[in-house]
C-alpha cells in the first residue's frame, strides 16, 4: 500500500522538533509514501512560519533531501473538488480532498488526525516506544 502524506504528517517527518516526529519517522521508514502539490505547498508555507522559522529556500531543500532519501511517489492533484467526498464541515475540506485524491489513486491518506471520517484515511500508529536518537536524512530542527 502507498500512503499519501498529509501536510501535518510531512511536517512531523521532516522537523525533528515536531511533537510527533518519532512517531511518524518510525512509521514512514518502512512504508511506501506519496506527496502531492498540496502537501508540498503546505509544508513550505508552514515551515516558513515563526513556529519553525525556515526560509523558503531551506524548506525547499528539506523537501529535496526527503525526496532523495525516501523517494516518495508524486501524484498530481487531478481530482476536481466537486468530485471529492463532501466533508461535514468547512474545516475538513482539505482533509477530504486529500483522502479522496489518495483513494482514486489506490492509496490511503496518512494522517495524524484523531478521528478522520473518510474511508481512505489511515491514522499513523504510535511506534514501539523506541527513541530516535539521531537526525535522519531529510530531517531538520
Amino acid at each position: 500500500m502507498t500512503y499519501l502524506l498529509d501536510v501535518s504528517t510531512l511536517l512531523a517527518r521532516l522537523w525533528r522538533t515536531h511533537v510527533f516526529h518519532d512517531r511518524v519517522k518510525i512509521w514512514t521508514d518502512s512504508e511506501k509514501l506519496a506527496v502531492c502539490p498540496i502537501t508540498e505547498l503546505g509544508f513550505v508555507r508552514i515551515s516558513t512560519q515563526p513556529t519553525f522559522g525556515a526560509s523558503v529556500t531551506d524548506a525547499r531543500k528539506m523537501l529535496e533531501s526527503f525526496y532523495k532519501a525516501l523517494a516518495p511517489k508524486f501524484i498530481a492533484c487531478d481530482l476536481a473538488v466537486l468530485d471529492s467526498a463532501p466533508p461535514a464541515t468547512g474545516a475538513q475540506t482539505t482533509d477530504f480532498y486529500l483522502a479522496s485524491l489518495a483513494d482514486i489513486h489506490g492509496m490511503k491518506w496518512a494522517t495524524l488526525e484523531d478521528k478522520p471520517k473518510h474511508p481512505a484515511a489511515f491514522v499513523i500508529p504510535f511506534g514501539t516506544g523506541a527513541e530516535d536518537t539521531g537526525q535522519a536524512v531529510g530531517d531538520h530542527g
